[in-house]
């Protein structure tokens, strides 16, 4: 928000300066969460992954699982028609009737070898799939067992930190309309140029406080005289410097 009058660089520099404490508050609050936050949505979507490969791969399962029984069905039926088939053979009349049911025998014999084989290709399958199902279920145990310590940790945190982070935002976004309007975006965009969001740094021990490489004298003058908003020349962080500074932390 841009301010109703004209104020002094220095003014200027000292809202900046708050509003760079009050967000740095937050930051450090964020960086207690640490990559929590970020490693909990991981590993809900790994868990989320594995369970459905589960579910696919248990509905594989099932297919198999019926199509053993669409077999072994097939099988039982080849023999009852082999038996049927050498029961008639008593009783034809000639060679030809008698090749005709041999000819029928022996498909029968060879659709049950080949339902005897697809058991043995769905068993088989169904043994190697089971075991990665196990595994894979064991594997997602561990996650959600490290799913819910991690949730444990952040919701502590969270717990800890939570009334401090909202009156924090309180405090950011009521410090921030003071700033003008130009400066706050000049300031967001150092901000978010670097991972410590510092985008207002003190001058310490001849250096800027960002980046550490050293400020000449006579530039150090120029800071402490605010008369002018001032940036590092390696980093771009605006620069401030003041012998009150404690009183303004």
């Amino acid at each position: 928000m841009a301010a109703s009058k004209e104020i002094s660089v220095d003014e200027k520099l000292h809202q900046l300066w708050e509003l760079q404490q009050v967000d740095s508050k937050i930051d450090r609050i964020q960086i207690l969460k640490g990559e929590l936050p970020i490693e909990v949505k991981d590993l809900e979507d790994e868990i989320e992954g594995l369970n459905t490969r589960i579910q696919n791969m248990q509905s594989e399962l099932s297919e198999l699982e019926e199509e053993i029984n669409n077999r072994k069905n097939a099988k039982t039926m080849a023999k009852e028609l082999i038996t049927r088939y050498e029961k008639q053979q008593n009783n034809v009349k000639n060679n030809r009737e008698y090749d005709a049911l041999s000819k029928e025998i022996e498909l029968q014999k060879l659709e049950i070898q080949l339902c005897e084989k697809k058991i043995n290709d769905a068993t088989a399958k169904i043994t190697a799939k089971q075991t990665v199902i196990d595994e894979t279920e064991k594997q997602m145990k561990e996650r959600e067992k490290n799913l819910k310590a991690k949730k444990k940790e952040l919701e502590k945190i969270i717990e800890e930190t939570e009334k401090e982070e909202v009156e924090l935002q309180k405090d950011s976004t009521k410090q921030a309309k003071k700033v003008e309007e130009r400066l706050l975006k000049w300031y967001n965009r150092i901000r978010g140029a670097y991972k410590n969001g510092l985008a207002v740094v003190s001058v310490l021990r001849d250096a800027c406080g960002g980046c550490y490489a050293k400020i000449p004298p006579q530039r150090q003058s120029e800071i402490r005289q605010r008369k002018r908003i001032i940036t590092c020349e390696h980093c771009g962080r605006i620069l401030v410097s003041w012998d009150d500074k404690e009183s303004k932390n």
